[in-house]
């Protein structure tokens, strides 16, 4: 072997799915103590990629080399046995068991015959205290949240003595806090000799973090730069042309308020919540985790009840607690969980985006399929869907896809208010601007978008206006003129004691 540090190789790796072919002659090393970062649009082979190195697919051609030997990983067993473990966007832990049992779970110590809980829980103890993670070993998985859960799957590849740790997707769902923490673990795993593939389409994440970025394109890996590579040179790489704006948002002239929220409050949650989009207008929601955001459109859409307020759509009030009349009035939501809430994962790309008009296309007790087929096509056309055709399993689609795919239906529908509630999550920066873009062509259209987003720079550059809220309040609103980082973020962190409603009634006095 030409380097001694050389943890992994990957030479020329091919892999075929009937219609499609995943990935075409790939190329990737990895060496110990490096953070090497793979860089691709979705679809672009990533997700197949890694899922050949942890045991779930055989490649088709090419090979694996560990340790400068050729390897075959036909199995999960085979993976672990090599040193590589994974961590993926969706955790593999179970709900019911403790942390200590996640952690060892199928590998638990064992004394005369019997499971060592007491040595078990103690070894889970300096995993967790490894990881800088205060949590009881004891605690059930169900009870901890999201930054917990990723240094528990961390925790749990340790436990495995991983020498190759590939995580896809960690930050995605971190608080800025929460990636800062995390970062500093990665950078302790690298001092340690571990070498990680690490995944993100955060860029600026890349010169934070990594040494070298390979990027895949289309099946194939284009290139292999410095983790200092500038962004829009990554950009080109990954979607083989350059972007020229990030956030190309267009403002046409707004009309009148097409969604008017009045004193929404649910006890213990939410209080006092009011505002307005117009028509043609963007509006965005910033906040920290826990503000209270996607429990405030949840409750607007009818998913969720509330105690005292109004919802009104173009002047009428719609019914609370209502999703039907809530889509009646033309109102539509795309969940931050576009997986457990958005989408039918087993159901067809046309099925998935026939949803939300099923009802009106229904006389007589049967469904109008060539109809619904035609406008499924359409859309899926208009949007630019990738798929290998309307017949495909929504599941396999990559996420880009199957954002459009969530947004496709209300389209459909003809939805005059449409809520994003962090609608780019997970996808490329490619991606995002057609998704951007699509919101251009809503709100040019005559449409209201209210979105929620944790990825502040996407807020202020997509908003014409900006609610930020604090602990289930309205803390301020904001132009797009005055909206920086600075000024949303004093707001967030703020401790609003009365509404902005409120306050505007007591200057008056």
């Amino acid at each position: 072997m030409s380097n001694p540090d050389e943890l992994l190789r990957i030479e020329g790796i091919r892999k075929t799915f009937p219609g499609v072919v995943a990935l075409d002659g790939v190329d990737f090393d990895l060496r110990r103590g490096e953070v090497h970062v793979l860089l691709g649009e979705n679809g672009a082979g990533k997700s197949t990629l890694i899922k050949m190195l942890s045991g779930a697919y055989r490649p088709d051609g090419g090979r694996i080399l560990a340790g400068g030997e050729e390897v075959r990983i036909n199995s999960a067993q085979d993976s672990e046995r090599l040193g590589i473990a994974t961590i993926y966007q969706e955790f593999n832990l179970v709900p019911d068991l403790t942390v200590a049992e996640n952690i060892f779970l199928g590998r638990q110590p064992r004394r005369l015959g019997m499971i060592d809980r007491k040595r078990m829980e103690a070894d889970a103890a300096r995993l967790l205290e490894r990881v800088g993670v205060q949590v009881s070993p004891r605690a059930r998985i169900r009870e901890l949240g999201i930054a917990r859960l990723q240094m528990i799957e961390i925790a749990k590849a340790l436990s495995l003595d991983a020498r190759v740790l590939i995580m896809d997707e960690p930050t995605a769902v971190l608080t800025s806090e929460e990636v800062e923490k995390l970062f500093s673990i990665v950078r302790t795993l690298r001092e340690d000799g571990v070498g990680i593939v690490f995944i993100t389409h955060h860029l600026e994440e890349i010169a934070a973090l990594g040494d070298r970025v390979t990027v895949i394109r289309d099946g194939r890996s284009v290139g292999q730069v410095p983790a200092s590579t500038p962004e829009d040179e990554l950009v080109r790489l990954m979607v083989g042309r350059s972007i020229e704006q990030q956030y190309p948002r267009e403002r046409p002239a707004s009309g009148g308020a097409l969604l008017t929220v009045e004193g929404l409050t649910r006890n213990g949650v939410f209080h006092d919540v009011s505002f307005e989009v117009r028509a043609g207008e963007v509006v965005g929601i910033a906040g920290l985790v826990g503000a209270g955001r996607t429990e405030v459109v949840r409750a607007v859409f009818g998913a969720d009840p509330y105690d005292k307020g109004a919802v009104k759509v173009a002047g009428t009030e719609v019914r609370r607690h209502d999703v039907n009349a809530a889509m009646d009035a033309g109102i539509g939501l795309v969940p931050e969980d576009r997986k457990g809430q958005g989408l039918l994962l087993d159901a067809s790309v046309e099925e998935n985006l026939g949803l939300v008009t099923m009802r009106t296309a229904t006389h007589g007790g049967l469904v109008d399929r060539r109809g619904q087929r035609a406008d499924a096509a359409k859309v899926a056309e208009q949007l630019g869907v990738r798929m290998a055709g309307l017949g495909q399993h929504v599941r396999t689609l990559s996420g880009g896809n199957q954002q459009k795919v969530v947004i496709g239906k209300w389209l459909l529908a003809n939805t005059k208010v449409l809520i994003l509630d962090e609608p780019t999550r997970g996808i490329d920066v490619g991606a995002k601007v057609e998704i951007y873009q699509l919101i251009n062509e809503l709100t040019a259209a005559g449409a209201a978008v209210l979105m929620i987003s944790s990825d502040l720079p996407e807020v202020l550059g997509m908003s014409d206006r900006v609610l930020v809220m604090a602990q289930g309040r309205i803390a301020g609103e904001l132009t797009a003129d005055e909206a920086t980082q600075d000024s949303v973020m004093a707001l967030a962190v703020s401790t609003p004691t009365t509404s902005v409603n409120e306050r505007e009634a007591t200057r008056g006095h």
